[in-house]
């Protein structure tokens, strides 16, 4: 969604109402909200993304595969029988066919389990290009959502906002992708803004309890996808991060808005939150760098926490090509699809 920067008025109206009174009004699709239908329509571009993960960590049934072979779920092949051998492995049909005993191999198969920890809060229904950050994370968490299904991942959900944590065990089934993909948008068209008030917490006292929460149900082995502008991010977020990347795969999805991360050219501009509205000057030089600086300052912390093990770092901007964006942060070439 375009908001073109005009000297002496920048009004940004967030329209959040429900679908289901604006039934035929579909202008704010993919701008301000997001329906379940276009999430659905993401399946085909996330077979460009396929989520592989260096090494598998825990032992699972499933289909990332072990480097080594053994007795397991999958037959795998068969071979001449080698001293040492179990005898029960011997394929009796293949040993009778040839007249040399041979042996079975198996496979053990290992299931990963993908889960979505989708942030919600206040802070991210704001966009003034492209769309909302809201949106955006919620389009970038089911093209995850997708390419988990492709690969035959097992797939949860702990979307979470000032008010409220849904979370949706990891499980593999169409059913289960489709239910988080509804909640992905019912949470998009939930604008809390509409309703805010000065008693309300700050956001920054839920980015904490929500990772909190991740550590307490993640099990072994999974990969993290944690989207989220970071707002708040302390000490103690870098703490969390650190514990589950200890025994998990974690990507950080820093999603941001142009404007957070540089101010319009020098003027004065009015902004509005659909309650109240306010004129900010934005022709003093050191305020903008100041501004700019702080930006930078929040991207860089998120960017450090990602150096350490299994932890990685895209940054996703709401006026970008999303799709590109993605396979570009996972070093993936640009393909058509």
């Amino acid at each position: 969604m375009k908001f073109p920067w005009r000297k002496h008025q920048f009004n940004q109206q967030p329209q959040t109402a429900s679908y289901e009174s604006n039934a035929h009004d579909t202008s704010g699709d993919g701008l301000v909200y997001v329906t379940p239908k276009s999430l659905i329509k993401l399946r085909h571009a996330a077979e460009s993304l396929p989520l592989k993960v260096a090494k598998v960590k825990a032992l699972h049934t499933g289909e990332y595969y072990s480097p080594f072979k053994g007795r397991g779920m999958e037959f795998d092949e068969v071979r001449l029988y080698q001293p040492g051998d179990d005898i029960r492995t011997i394929d009796w049909r293949v040993t009778a066919r040839s007249g040399t005993a041979h042996t079975k191999l198996f496979r053990e198969e290992r299931e990963r389990a993908v889960i979505l920890w989708v942030d919600f809060r206040r802070s991210m229904y704001f966009g003034t290009r492209g769309a909302f950050k809201s949106v955006t994370a919620a389009k970038a968490a089911a093209l995850f959502a997708w390419s988990a299904e492709h690969q035959g991942d097992r797939l949860g959900s702990l979307l979470f906002s000032e008010s409220q944590h849904q979370e949706a065990r990891p499980q593999r089934s169409t059913l289960a992708l489709m239910h988080i993909l509804q909640k992905l948008s019912q949470s998009t068209a939930k604008n809390p803004l509409q309703n805010a008030s000065d008693q309300e917490p700050p956001t920054e006292r839920t980015l904490n309890d929500a990772l909190g929460r991740l550590r307490r149900v993640t099990r072994p082995g999974s990969m993290l996808l944690l989207i989220s502008d970071f707002r708040g991010l302390d000490d103690q977020s870098e703490a969390h991060l650190y514990q589950l990347a200890k025994h998990n795969d974690l990507i950080l999805v820093y999603v941001y808005d142009p404007l957070e991360a540089k101010l319009p050219p020098a003027g004065y501009y009015r902004i509005s939150d659909n309650h109240a509205t306010k004129a900010i000057d934005t022709s003093d030089d050191t305020m903008r760098e100041e501004y700019n600086q702080r930006h930078q300052t929040h991207m860089q912390r998120i960017h450090r926490v990602s150096h350490g093990d299994h932890i990685h770092f895209l940054p996703i901007c709401t006026a970008d090509d999303l799709l590109i964006s993605v396979q570009k942060g996972l070093g993936i070439r640009n393909r058509a699809v």
